[in-house]
């Protein structure tokens, strides 16, 4: 299924005053159609209402339309085996979309109202029936393929043209259902002469334009046999960086995990840092710290990228200027296997959150 644009009937909008320096909020309820109402229409119809849930009143010309400015989170429920529905780490994404408006000079929207706010588009969409019913065959698979509801927080600037800064944003919350982020097929992945991030940059922001590059090194790496991409260091295209939008793990010979150290150029995953935390809780050692692609070439055994529409997806192998390491006989490795089973379980409600990351709607 991954993305797709079968979005749900309602949505959350707040606008900024720079006036009264407050969020004025309000709801936009496109219909209220049920669900399982929803099922029995015709395609023609169904598609129609998709694309009235689309129109959520933005400026059509505004500094984010124009020149990329603006901002975004990916977050996702999960309906749980005990049959609630919960968010996992909103409190971290409320951050990280603060941070990142800060980095645009934009008004910073409240991380309690960011919450709030999330948890009660969630209440309203279940009650609607559009939250997907947990199954129990997701555990044979370790929920790879399970289904949950991708929530989509982003900021757009007022009405505007000429480079500037915006003083009055708009900040919306939409959603859809979602599975499998990435194709079937292989998932080899291949190193890119194209950069993401530069020092000093936007790297450490998740500012839309940072994602043109990843969606045409995306394309490059697929038209060429490739899952995905791996991007290199800016300044000396010898240091690893992250996936197309994905952090990125590396399991050494001497059985330590490693990924890329933080730094202006590399986005602060929420499920970057839950895999470390996980790792470390299970007696695994992780490194954060600069890795070459050479000694991934020499000393890793298995390798996986980790996002929130990722998961923890592992890669067979990286090419390299036209040579490729294979890594653990193409088949995912125990450590990035076991990492995914603890993570899903604990999103979907099927084992005990030790560490109280998910939050009940």
């Amino acid at each position: 299924m991954a993305f797709n644009l079968e979005m749900y009937p309602i949505s959350y909008l707040a606008q900024y005053d720079a006036t009264t320096k407050t969020w004025n909020e309000k709801w936009i309820e496109a219909d209220s159609i049920p669900y399982k109402e929803l099922l029995h229409m015709e395609e023609n119809q169904r598609q129609q209402i998709f694309q009235n849930r689309n129109q959520l009143g933005l400026p059509a010309v505004s500094y984010t339309s124009q020149y990329g400015y603006g901002v975004f989170e990916g977050m996702k429920a999960y309906p749980r085996k005990d049959g609630k529905i919960s968010i996992f780490r909103p409190d971290r994404n409320a951050q990280r979309f603060a941070n990142s408006l800060r980095g645009l000079y934009c008004p910073v929207f409240p991380e309690e109202l960011y919450v709030k706010a999330s948890l009660e588009f969630i209440r309203k969409n279940a009650a609607l029936g559009y939250v997907p019913e947990y199954d129990a065959g997701w555990e044979k698979d370790n929920f790879a393929s399970a289904s949950a509801v991708y929530m989509r927080p982003f900021m757009n600037s007022e009405a505007a043209i000429g480079v500037g800064i915006s003083h009055a944003p708009y900040v919306i919350i939409c959603a859809t259902t979602v599975s499998s982020y990435f194709k079937g097929g292989n998932t080899k992945a291949v190193t890119t002469n194209r950069i993401r991030a530069t020092p000093h940059g936007t790297g450490y922001i998740k500012c839309a334009s940072n994602y043109v590059i990843s969606a045409l090194a995306k394309k490059e790496a697929e038209d060429a046999g490739y899952m995905e991409v791996i991007y290199l260091d800016a300044q000396e295209h010898k240091y690893i960086q992250e996936g197309s939008s994905c952090n990125i793990f590396f399991h050494m010979k001497d059985g330590t995990l490693v990924t890329p150290e933080l730094g202006d150029t590399i986005l602060p995953g929420i499920t970057r840092s839950s895999v470390i935390d996980l790792a470390r809780q299970e007696g695994v050692t992780t490194e954060e710290r600069p890795i070459s692609i050479q000694e991934v070439m020499s000393d890793a055994v298995g390798c996986f990228v980790t996002g929130t529409a990722a998961g923890i997806t592992p890669i067979e192998s990286i090419t390299h200027e036209g040579k490729e390491t294979v890594f653990n006989n193409r088949v995912p490795g125990e450590l990035g296997e076991k990492l995914q089973r603890i993570l899903k379980g604990t999103q979907y409600g099927a084992l005990e959150d030790t560490n109280n990351w998910n939050v009940i709607v």
